[in-house]
């Protein structure tokens, strides 16, 4: 197993090894491209199939957006993900169907070892986080490591998920919480 598999199977690896630092390189290459970009640019849609591989016709990533790999995001249809969101995915960020992402929202995958001399050394491993289809995400939302945020949620803007939110709830605050739960039901 690669050190991109054993990260993306939430093992400890080594962020120095060359698979690694050029999975970097090239996700930055992409990113820088993309600073200089708008969604009627020619080359807009072929760069971001390059960074993100699968990404829907049918869903918008308005750029400047940074990550640190791109082929750890898996983006569903008619998403739209806006202005200045980061991506940590060395492991994987799983977005659903008809999911709103307001500007500037981080998706933090990394997690470093607790013991502060583990920390010293060019090591960490990632946590997968998913959101669910039909969610809302305001601006500066933060989700951290290993969070599965459900479907139909409405996460309020500035709030930092720590822990799971259910279907059909609307979280806000920091760390989150759920205020209400939505009654989504559809006859």
């Amino acid at each position: 197993m690669n050190e991109k598999e054993k990260l993306r199977q939430e093992q400890l690896i080594n962020i120095e090894k060359p698979e690694i630092q050029e999975s970097f390189h090239h996700c930055t290459r992409l990113t820088t491209r993309l600073r200089t970009m708008t969604l009627d640019d020619p080359d807009y849609r072929s760069v971001i199939e390059e960074l993100i591989p699968g990404f829907p016709k049918s869903s918008t990533l308005i750029p400047p957006v940074n990550c640190d790999h791109g082929d750890g995001i898996r983006v569903g249809e008619n998403t739209y993900i806006n202005y200045n969101c980061t991506f940590l995915d060395g492991g994987y960020i799983t977005i659903g169907n008809h999911v709103l992402i307001g500007p500037g929202c981080f998706f933090l995958t990394a997690q470093h070892p607790l013991d502060y001399m583990e920390r010293r050394k060019p090591i960490e491993t990632s946590h997968p986080i998913t959101i669910g289809d039909d969610t809302w995400l305001g601006g500066n939302v933060t989700v951290l490591p290993g969070v599965n945020i459900g479907c139909r949620c409405i996460i309020g803007a500035g709030s930092v998920v720590t822990k799971d939110i259910p279907d059909d709830s609307i979280a806000v605050g920091n760390p989150a919480h759920v205020i209400r739960k939505l009654n989504n039901a559809r006859e």
